[in-house]
């Protein structure tokens, strides 16, 4: 029968075992044999509340430091002796001042010669053996009904296919913090898509989803762990939003703050799956699904007393945020490059973004039914319906103002910027909309690519032309605009050049050729025939041989002119030059 101790000689042993003493000087010391001192050093200490902390004084004497009791000797907890024991009053006066263990180092090195081979990690670890501060329990964090769900991961049983492969797989415990219902699913990996997957199944389950979810920082929900501000994952992010719930990460490295979903996904290891296998994940999940039932939910919780499924319907349920109507829609999400023509390319689809984010990356988000893309800062710049492969989807909005055509903005816009020009051109375009129909938009479209080279005054005078003819054509708006520019101006007649005759000498020729005329002409009557056949035969004298009509017209103009053939004129010798005579001014008709 294995020897029994009081309780007094059991802290003893354990205060000796910390202070560094080995299992044979303890033996010696309190006259128990070995074996049975290395028993009950070996059992936890948990149970034994926390005695007065013993140092050892290099001098090998009994004394107290600090309120610290000293002890002769020092040894580590596996019996090897500390190489900085000799001065450990020393080194806690100091740790009393303030000093941090690498300001201590460097002071022992100075103040004791025999202390050269301390290392600062003798040091370190002698101050960590015997620091004084007191344990501080730790405290339980319970919450109300509904509030909270803790998640967390774990290795269970195998899954092994018809030929003969293992597959590991992974158990999803959700456990609600109050009533510690919980739900688990075996998956494969520990993906986002899985992550998402199972949480929405558990609260299916539930029938309702907590207010907070309580998960440690694995990758499918935390890009970057940090205490005060994490960053979770995009994709979780949505989930939480549409389902109305909230994601709290706990500390790095602290698994204690999630400690009711720690045991439960022992619990399932050891009570649901230790030993077992399976030939397909559907199976398992089906006998956990049934275990949780049957088993779980049926047992009398340890810490609360009363059977889980019983506190769950009376306290907790009801809390519980009500389901949305549908499903989440689980997306994917990628980076993209917007390419040279504004578009991203997604599933082989290609939709486009704002003009500003051209040759930049953005983020892709996609499900079933709609594309979405988001800038750096998450912010939402584009949304598109989902396209069948090679398609492209562009909206209106995302097209530069310099790639938008006027056909596309519309007649409406092209019959404004007429306005601007003038009314009749205005008119002219309305004309040719109201008579020529869909083929007139584009009429109106040429009139505005003529001011490139033509001003608005001329496009006028043009438009009100052609309105007035009902042509409505843009060819004749040109021939119109060019016989504009054809006409030449009228030019100014010098009324004196040194190489011109003033006109008083050409009318002084025509006055005395006219008077002539009247003094040579017969009297009314018989003579009038004789002189009118002088003249008709001295036309028939200048008459060209060919005889074509140009005969004629030059007999007319003899006759209308009163000269004696169409040549004539005041050059012939029959007249009489400027210079030569003059006519007096009674004589001018």
């Amino acid at each position: 029968m294995a020897n029994v101790l009081k309780m007094t000689v059991i802290q003893t042993i354990h205060s000796l075992r910390s202070a560094g003493l080995s299992f044979r000087e303890i033996s010696r010391r309190l006259g128990i044999h070995r074996e049975t001192v290395a028993r009950y050093a070996r059992m936890g200490s948990e149970s034994v509340s926390k005695p007065s902390k013993v140092l050892i004084s290099p001098a090998g004497s009994e004394e107290r430091v600090d309120g610290f009791e000293v002890l002769t000797g020092s040894a580590g907890s596996n019996g090897s002796r500390n190489a900085a024991a000799p001065w450990l009053a020393w080194i806690l006066d100091q740790r009393a001042r303030g000093l941090t263990a690498k300001r201590i180092h460097q002071d022992l090195l100075v103040e004791f010669s025999g202390a050269a081979k301390v290392s600062y990690e003798s040091v370190r670890r002698l101050l960590k053996k015997h620091d004084g501060s007191p344990l501080v329990p730790f405290r339980r964090m319970e919450v109300p009904p509904g509030y909270e769900a803790q998640v967390d991961f774990g290795m269970v049983a195998p899954v092994v296919g018809s030929d003969g492969k293992r597959r590991r797989t992974h158990v999803l415990r959700v456990v609600l913090s109050h009533s510690r219902k919980g739900y688990s699913e075996a998956v494969f990996t520990q993906s986002t898509d899985d992550f998402i997957g199972c949480l929405e199944n558990a609260f299916e389950h539930f029938g309702g989803v907590p207010h907070t979810l309580v998960v440690d920082n694995l990758k499918a929900a935390v890009i970057k762990a940090d205490w005060f501000d994490p960053e979770l994952n995009p994709k979780l992010a949505e989930f939480c939003r549409y389902y109305g719930t909230i994601v709290l990460p706990t500390k790095p490295r602290t698994p204690r703050h999630k400690g009711k979903v720690e045991r439960g996904v022992a619990y399932v290891q050891e009570n649901a799956l230790k030993g077992r296998k399976f030939t397909s994940l559907s199976e398992q999940n089906e006998f956990l699904l049934n275990w949780e039932q049957k088993t779980a939910d049926l047992r009398i919780h340890g810490t609360t007393k009363r059977q889980v499924l019983a506190v769950f319907h009376e306290l907790e349920k009801q809390e519980l945020l009500p389901l949305p109507s549908g499903r989440f829609q689980n997306f994917k999400e990628a980076r993209r490059k917007v390419g040279r023509d504004g578009h991203v390319e997604v599933a082989r689809a290609y939709y486009s973004v704002p003009p500003e984010y051209l040759g930049r990356e953005v983020w892709a988000r996609w499900d079933s039914r709609t594309v979405r893309v988001f800038n750096d800062q998450h912010q939402q710049i584009a949304v598109h319906a989902r396209h069948e492969h090679g398609r492209f989807s562009t909206a209106i909005d995302h097209v530069h103002e310099a790639k938008i055509n006027g056909l596309e903005k519309g007649i409406a816009y092209l019959l404004g910027k007429t306005r601007s020009i003038g009314p009749k051109t205005h008119a002219w375009a309305e004309a040719v909309v109201a008579v020529r129909g869909i083929q007139g938009h584009r009429v109106v479209q040429g009139l505005l690519a003529l001011t490139r080279k033509h001003t608005c005054e001329s496009l006028e005078k043009a438009c009100e032309t052609a309105l007035s003819n009902q042509c409505y054509h843009l060819r004749s708006l040109r021939q119109l605009i060019g016989h504009q520019a054809d006409r030449q101006e009228p030019l100014e007649f010098l009324s004196e050049h040194e190489m011109i005759r003033p006109l008083e000498d050409y009318a002084s020729v025509v006055a005395q050729a006219i008077h002539r005329q009247e003094m040579s002409r017969p009297s009314m009557g018989e003579g009038f025939e004789s002189y009118d056949a002088g003249m008709t035969v001295a036309c028939k004298d200048h008459r060209p041989a060919s005889g074509n009509s140009q005969g004629d017209g030059g007999m007319q103009a003899c006759l209308r002119s009163g000269y004696r053939s169409p040549g004539c004129s005041s050059a012939e010798p029959d007249s009489s030059s400027p210079n030569s005579a003059t006519v007096p001014p009674d004589s001018v008709a």
